[in-house]
């Protein structure tokens, strides 16, 4: 979800993107062998078509991936494909308030038996499963899981002696380090607003992780003083001269191969960028987990994301879509996903071939870290367009932040009121 000004994509266009995809999606039932995926991840095609050519083998369905690389155009097309013939056999969403919202509407197929069943063969987790609840019962299945936490350029870091910082302190003198030696500490996460909240999380959960999650709840005000405190400190850093430049078009993945960038906070799925760009974790870059701004908390916050892949409950042929659910949460299926992109699966049974990667995995399971659902996931749809619209100007107008936490509030409290 994006600010509404770019949510507003013309008739017109909807009309194209239609036509475009409408031969092969547009039918009404019949047994299909190829499935089409539509999807917001265009960058990804190649990991989407060994899928396709996995689930063929072993399945005898094949899946033809439609990507986007523009969520108000994709999420336009999703929305209007409620209201037409042209419905996609299978989609990409997130999970959290958007989720809600359209099952709310009555348009996604309901997954709770391959839930029962994927828990009871160890392929999924209870844990896992409330992301994908709502009123009692599951919809959708895990498309990608994923913890946040700061890549780092290991040639940088070699350059000036410095190590993976574990406290906040170290942290902020890493920062401080790489800006007196002319280099920008940290790299804005997308050339776009989409991922603008990144920083909002990780300051106010590694500050009060209780009040990060009563906001989600309509429990708490976004003008309340620990929100303020974790925005006036998200100002000090861009004060400092410590980000790039907001509205940069070119990939983080770009600047670190050109060694320009020396830290992006992301999620592990930002792996596959760095691969497609012949970067090796461990040698060209590493990851850490990013320490509490509070040391005194009892655990440290891990900012955690779990995408879903979804189906219409009229989908074109809905018993076709849900053997290919059934299917991608296989270890068969989640094996050849997560490794071949480098990433985590939500599969437990899955091995991490990439041993730095197993090593984040390993990490993120232990006992000292406290998951907290990612904003982008935790927001109520509402709520989450004025947010990521407000943190990009903050961006822009440091200044701006009271006036931004404000705005955020009234969306909140309106939404509140009525849920």
């Amino acid at each position: 979800m994006v600010p509404s000004k770019r949510l507003q994509v013309t008739a017109l266009t909807v009309g194209a993107l239609l036509l475009a995809a409408g031969c092969g999606s547009g039918d009404s039932g019949g047994s299909r062998s190829e499935l089409k995926l539509y999807n917001d991840k265009g960058a990804w095609k190649p990991f989407f078509a060994q899928m396709g050519a996995l689930g063929k083998q072993q399945t005898g369905l094949g899946m033809t991936p439609v990507g986007y690389t523009d969520e108000p155009t994709y999420t336009a097309f999703i929305k209007t494909s409620f209201r037409t013939n042209v419905k996609p056999d299978l989609f990409t969403w997130t999970t959290g308030g958007r989720l809600e919202e359209i099952v709310k509407q009555n348009q996604v197929a309901e997954t709770t038996k391959i839930w029962q069943d994927a828990i009871g063969s160890g392929d999924l987790t209870e844990d896992l499963k409330k992301y994908y609840t709502v009123d009692g019962k599951q919809y959708c299945v895990p498309l990608n899981t994923a913890y946040w936490g700061m890549f780092y350029n290991r040639k940088v870091f070699d350059k000036y002696d410095l190590k993976p910082p574990t406290t906040w302190a170290e942290l902020e003198k890493t920062a401080q380090t790489l800006k007196s030696k002319g280099q920008v500490p940290f790299n804005q996460t997308t050339p776009t607003s989409l991922f603008s909240f990144a920083w909002f999380e990780q300051i106010l959960a590694g500050t009060d992780p209780d009040l990060y999650e009563r906001l989600s709840k309509g429990q708490a005000s976004y003008t309340d003083p620990g929100v303020v405190k974790a925005m006036e400190r998200w100002k000090s850093m861009i004060d400092a001269g410590w980000f790039s430049k907001p509205g940069d078009k070119s990939d983080p993945a770009d600047h670190f191969k050109s060694g320009d960038a020396a830290m992006v906070i992301n999620g592990t799925w930002f792996n596959t960028s760095m691969t497609q760009r012949g970067l090796k974790q461990g040698r060209d870059y590493g990851f850490f987990f990013i320490p509490n701004a509070d040391p005194a908390l009892p655990k440290r916050s891990l900012v955690f994301e779990s995408g879903p892949l979804c189906s219409l409950r009229k989908a074109p042929d809905a018993a076709a879509s849900t053997k290919y659910l059934k299917w991608w949460v296989t270890p068969a299926a989640q094996e050849k996903w997560a490794n071949a992109r480098g990433d985590v699966s939500g599969n437990p049974k899955v091995k991490v071939a990439d041993p730095e990667l197993d090593k984040v995995t390993k990490e993120a399971a232990s006992g000292g870290n406290r998951l907290v659902l990612r904003y982008f996931e935790a927001a109520p749809a509402p709520v989450l367009t004025e947010a990521l619209s407000g943190f990009d100007k903050f961006l822009n107008k440091p200044e701006t932040y009271m006036d931004v936490l404000k705005g955020i509030q009234k969306v909140n409290e309106d939404y509140w009121k009525s849920h």
